[in-house]
Parts: C-alpha cells; sequence; structure tokens
C-alpha cells in the first residue's frame, strides 16, 4: 500500500504519484487516469472502463464470427 498525501497545486488540491507508481501504472505526463467508485473507495487506473468493456464484446463477436471473418479474409 501507498501512501500519498494531498497537496496545494496553485489554486487547486492533488496527489503527486511517486515515479515507481507511474511506472507500475505505465504512466506519463500528461495522460489521463480514470477514478471510478468501488465497493470500499475509489479505483485508480489508465484504463477506460467503458472502453475494455466495448473491447470485450467485440472480442466475443469477433470469436463468435470467426469462420466468417476467416472466410471473408480470403
Amino acid at each position: 500500500m501507498t501512501t500519498l498525501k494531498l497537496t496545494q497545486i496553485g489554486n487547486s488540491v492533488g496527489l503527486i504519484l511517486p515515479k515507481e507508481l507511474l511506472a507500475r501504472l505505465k504512466l506519463e505526463k500528461g495522460d489521463t487516469v480514470f477514478v471510478t467508485e468501488a465497493a470500499h473507495g475509489v479505483n485508480l487506473s489508465p484504463y477506460n472502463p467503458s472502453l475494455e468493456e466495448e473491447l470485450a464484446l467485440g472480442r466475443e463477436f469477433m470469436h463468435d464470427y470467426r469462420d466468417t471473418f476467416h472466410q471473408l479474409a480470403k
């Protein structure tokens, strides 16, 4: 577990993420981070949860119609 403190950044309040955490999340300056509510707090992720759901549906569709796509690829 990593403990972070809120800090004043201009007129806003923010968190400074340690470089080890940035590396683990594969984040760089300027990247977008998504915060989602969870049962016991919040989740911080570099991945858009709704995009992940859409990708999963697309993969399922491709799997279901793989023979058709194989024929179309010829």
